[in-house]
């Protein structure tokens, strides 16, 4: 049987499925109403501060919050588009992060500026607010992976606390870019800033260290050296040879069953040849067969050679093609190949 694979993705029943859809869709659907909420919480406070508060640079603050809340509804509308396609907590932590940015987006907005020459550092400040939010959410997704790979109670204990101590990290370092304007904040505070990130620190790298001593390793696929290298030059011509010895066919002859006829320049014996006797243009010409003589003729002296002069030679005739009766002067059709 079978081991089951450590890091397949657990394939949900049918009758459980309609109710994963239905759960992630009422979560999404939360979601999405939160934000709503958050949305006109936010436009609601802006416009208190608008009636109650002080009438300094109000239009470049309306105007700011203005995209401030057109910002908030484009993210809205791209997490909810990518909802399907993420996990649920992920996706209602990534709606939640950006609830927070708004809300202290239109704080800092509001808020009266304790030194009106730093009015463009709160813009910047709030851009690592939003940084800080999205390097959690990322923090806490590939390590939840890495958790996931090897899951016991120590494991379990780690992930709890790094994850708390990272949120915790978040916050301390949001709370000074965003209210830092009018908080003291004592040395203890960054003393504790320091441990607090020295500790997340730990528990980040004491998983994925578990992780490679005892987590189980995925299974690779190990191609074989041999199917990569070249075949030997002898194996490739065995095996090219077997196959065309098995289909190569007897050459076709002359009707005296000797003589091979001529070869076309494509390579096809010359068929024309063997009813007209004569090779076609451009055809080569095999010598014909001589039948091996027999042992007596070997041994006899050869024949003396005539002492009166040759004659003169005289051009060869050309071959006539043999009649053979039966077929009216043409010569027999060819032989079939051979069939096995």
């Amino acid at each position: 049987m079978t081991a089951p694979d450590p890091y397949a993705t657990p394939t949900p029943a049918m009758d459980q499925a309609p109710h994963a859809d239905s759960s992630r869709s009422s979560l999404l659907r939360a979601a999405v109403w939160v934000a709503i909420g958050a949305l006109i919480a936010a436009a609601v406070v802006c416009v208190l501060w608008v009636l109650l508060g002080s009438q300094n640079d109000i239009i470049g603050r309306a105007f700011l919050t203005i995209l401030l809340l057109a910002g908030f509804a484009g993210v809205a509308i791209l997490d909810a588009h990518l909802a399907p396609t993420r996990p649920a907590w992920f996706a209602l932590a990534s709606m939640g992060s950006w609830i927070v940015a708004l809300l202290l987006g239109a704080i800092m907005i509001w808020m009266p500026e304790r030194y009106p020459w730093l009015g463009f550092s709160r813009f910047i400040q709030f851009l690592l607010i939003v940084l800080i939010l999205q390097l959690v959410l990322l923090h806490v997704r590939y390590y939840l992976k890495a958790f996931q790979r090897y899951d016991t109670p120590f494991t379990r204990t780690v992930a709890v606390i790094t994850i708390s101590l990272v949120v915790a990290l978040a916050a301390l370092l949001i709370i000074p870019l965003a209210f830092g304007e009018w908080l003291f904040l004592a040395a203890i505070y960054w003393r504790i800033v320091v441990a607090v990130a020295i500790l997340a620190a730990l528990g980040t790298a004491l998983v994925p260290l578990v992780n490679v001593l005892f987590a189980p390793k995925k299974p690779r696929t190990h191609v074989a050296h041999t199917a990569l290298a070249p075949p030997a030059p002898h194996a490739a011509l065995a095996a090219t040879a077997a196959p065309a010895a098995q289909e190569l066919l007897p050459w076709p002859t002359y009707v005296d069953a000797v003589t091979p006829l001529p070869m076309l320049p494509d390579g096809s014996p010359d068929w024309n040849a063997y009813y007209t006797g004569y090779p076609s243009p451009g055809a080569h010409v095999f010598t014909a067969i001589e039948p091996a003589a027999p042992v007596e003729s070997q041994a006899a002296p050869a024949a003396p050679a005539p002492s009166h002069p040759a004659a003169p030679s005289q051009p060869a005739a050309p071959a006539q093609p043999t009649t053979t009766p039966g077929y009216e002067g043409y010569p027999p059709p060819p032989p079939l190949p051979p069939r096995a």
